[in-house]
């Protein structure tokens, strides 16, 4: 059942030693989307900006931004994200960041509280879907 990976669609990985493990990649684009899979504030595998979910999530924004550039889409092309935030009181503080992300654009977007993230310095994790369909054979 999962002898290779289809040929039919495009990965990005971060690098990070729980993709091998898991078995995902950063993000993948399979036909008209793109997929990013749950990101969170890690770079060269320390948490950035530890217990802050403002800064964090600026960085998560950029960290996806950077994985849909390498299909040459943006988060213009978003149109949908998932915010995970570890104590959902501090949800002001993430507003911002996806005010700026996504203010023009508008994809459908949720925010849920959930119990904990894989490192517990990192409290924020984002999920988004974006469509490049309008762009094929441009």
């Amino acid at each position: 059942m999962f002898e290779g990976a289809r040929m039919d669609r495009e990965r990005v990985s971060s690098g990070g030693k729980f993709e091998d493990a898991a078995g995902y990649c950063r993000a993948i684009r399979a036909g008209d989307m793109i997929h990013v899979s749950g990101t969170a504030a890690f770079r060269d595998g320390k948490v950035v900006h530890p217990y802050e979910p403002g800064p964090q999530t600026r960085v998560i924004l950029e960290i996806i931004a950077e994985a849909l550039a390498r299909f040459g889409a943006s988060l213009d092309d978003a149109v949908r994200y998932r915010v995970y935030v570890n104590d959902i009181s501090r949800w002001a503080e993430v507003v911002p960041e996806l005010g700026r992300a996504f203010g023009v654009s508008r994809p459908a977007g949720t925010m849920v509280g959930i119990s904990g993230i894989i490192d517990p310095a990192a409290v924020v994790e984002i999920e988004v879907d974006a469509w490049v369909g309008d762009r094929r054979g441009a």
